[in-house]
């Protein structure tokens, strides 16, 4: 009741200079109902809770999640089962997106060769006019579809470049700029950067991949 009291004299007073004789019959009326008017607004105002925006946790991880894009050309000299040495090459696009790497290989005409998709939990390869084909980890795939594998969980460090996280590598800094690496040595594999961007698209340009069991010899030139 306190706090209708300023409400009570101002209705008393205009009653009073409306009409005089009935201003005490009409606010003895009219404030009751005021006021219960006054209480519902007051409490739907309390249970109504002010609408901002929000972020589900979905798109709050996508966009923390880290995302590189690469786009060049390959070549790739490799051994079949037989022995026999064999040649790929052509377009490659490298998407990746936090822990998920999508790579397109495409032939020098611009036809797909492959699709391959990498996850911590599996593994896809398209080919076309064919069903997808599923396995554990994308080396395996590769190897059976393709007769040789991208290494890459590791090339998502090393096209950085850096050494990856998962095991001891060395590292032979460039001599042009010791900040940057001019080889890498890890799990079995020896990195050569060849050249980097100019400035301002700074980066790897040219980089040799290479290992000597099985024999694979991947040379990458990125466009961007």
């Amino acid at each position: 009741m306190h706090f209708f009291a300023p409400f009570h004299a101002l209705f008393i007073r205009l009653f009073r200079q409306l009409n005089p004789e009935r201003a005490s019959h009409r606010a003895a009326f009219v404030l009751p109902a005021f006021a219960t008017a006054a209480v519902l607004a007051l409490a739907g105002c309390a249970s109504v809770k002010p609408q901002g925006p929000s972020t589900s946790n979905a798109a709050t991880a996508l966009t923390a999640q880290t995302v590189h894009e690469y786009r060049g050309r390959f070549a790739v000299q490799y051994e079949d089962g037989y022995g026999h040495q064999q040649n790929a090459y052509g377009n490659f696009d490298w998407r990746e997106t936090g822990d998920t790497v999508t790579v397109q290989l495409r032939n020098p005409l611009g036809q797909t060769m492959a699709i391959v998709t990498s996850s911590p939990s599996s593994a896809t390869l398209e080919l076309p006019n064919r069903q997808p084909l599923t396995a554990d980890n994308v080396s395996t795939l590769m190897q059976n579809a393709l007769g040789f594998a991208l290494p890459v969980e590791g090339m998502r460090y090393w096209l950085q470049p850096s050494v990856a996280p998962t095991s001891h590598g060395r590292t032979v800094p460039d001599p042009e700029d010791p900040s940057r690496p001019k080889q890498i040595e890890q799990d079995g594999w020896t990195i050569d950067y060849l050249s980097y961007a100019d400035k301002p698209a700074t980066g790897v340009k040219r980089v040799n991949l290479s290992r000597e069991q099985p024999p694979l010899n991947i040379k990458l030139v990125l466009d961007q």
